[in-house]
């Protein structure tokens, strides 16, 4: 049987708001040499496809971004920068300087069919309910998640008018605290269950495929949990109804996720950028009501990255996660076009 994992990456809320080690604050001559980065990338008339690390120079803040990406496996799994002045520029300009930042963070995987390599987390009026339904392009709420990707990077350029709070929580403290208090569940969240691709599977390919919520490879542990999507697979013929123990498993994970000693909660402020390691981190975020202007609506940046510094996974994640070496370039769903784009359409 599964225990309890022992690992520095398990946290609980109160412990997280009392240390804030993994929030960096940014500095006035930071902020300036992401500026000065910005307009000279932008004076050499490149395109957001062709720039390098390198055609975005930040001597100090490089090295800021090198500490976060290895808080992702050595501290808490989640970092957060907080300043950035994103009310001086326009959204095309924020483009530019949170992929010059993910940049020097790692390499940006695709995030849907649409291609989007760079995408926005705004409400397009999607239903997450349908079979091609994703939770970020709808103003719904979304329970604990994680996404599929190694790290999840979200540039928040304005908030709602009301709701849309973000909450945190240590995988790891939930699997243990299930291993503690409902052990007779916990194994089944180590067996496959079917998962749905949401449509992101390319013609021929099958729409569902097996995978487990929790394993441990080499001594690592890994989650992957987005529930949605596993309902879904539900309405695709040959899949068999969910078992009453995996019901009652996804249900405990749900509740023991939601325990209030665990979550962390907290409101992004327009220019905050949150990278989260999704192995050992889940998220959620409230329902939201936007503002009717346009200009105003509830606007993040989302990136996802594979990193240098990642663990290896099991080839029970092999679906998501085509390689699963440490480093390797992996995860996220198979753009349908032929080129990388920089907007969720």
């Amino acid at each position: 049987m599964p225990g309890p994992i022992v690992s520095h990456l398990e946290w609980r809320g109160p412990d997280l708001a009392r240390d804030q080690s993994w929030i960096h604050t940014f500095a006035a001559a930071e902020n300036a040499e992401i500026d000065a980065a910005f307009r000279a990338f932008k004076a050499t008339g490149m395109g957001l496809d062709d720039m390098r690390a390198a055609d975005f120079p930040l001597p100090t803040v490089a090295p800021l971004i090198a500490k976060a990406r290895d808080a992702l496996e050595k501290a808490h799994g989640l970092f957060l920068f907080r300043g950035f002045p994103a009310e001086r520029y326009g959204t095309d300009d924020l483009r530019t300087i949170y992929w010059g930042l993910g940049r020097h963070f790692g390499t940006a995987v695709c995030q849907s069919m649409r291609g989007d390599f760079l995408g926005d987390v705004r409400d397009i009026g999607v239903d997450i309910r349908s079979l091609k339904g994703r939770g970020y392009t709808s103003n719904a709420e979304l329970t604990f998640h994680t996404d599929s990707t190694d790290v999840t990077g979200l540039f928040c350029l304005r908030t709602a008018k009301a709701g849309g709070d973000t909450r945190l929580v240590s995988s790891i403290a939930v699997h243990n605290k299930i291993a503690r208090e409902r052990p007779d569940v916990l194994e089944t969240l180590y067996q496959p269950f079917w998962w749905s691709l949401q449509g992101q599977e390319r013609e021929g390919e099958q729409p569902v495929y097996q995978q487990p919520i929790y394993a441990v490879h080499q001594g690592y542990f890994t989650c992957r949990y987005i529930r949605a999507h596993i309902m879904t697979a539900q309405r695709y013929p040959g899949v068999p109804p969910l078992t009453t123990a995996q019901s009652e498993a996804l249900d405990t994970l749900d509740e023991m996720a939601r325990s209030p000693e665990l979550v962390y909660a907290m409101r992004f402020a327009p220019g905050d950028i949150q990278f989260l390691n999704n192995h050992v981190t889940y998220h959620a975020r409230t329902e939201f009501e936007d503002y009717p202007e346009p200009d105003k609506k509830r606007h993040l940046l989302r990136m996802w990255l594979s990193v240098p510094n990642s663990r290896p996974l099991p080839p029970s994640f092999g679906k998501i996660y085509q390689d699963q070496r440490p480093g390797a370039v992996r995860g996220g769903f198979p753009g349908h076009v032929a080129e990388p784009r920089f907007s969720t359409l």
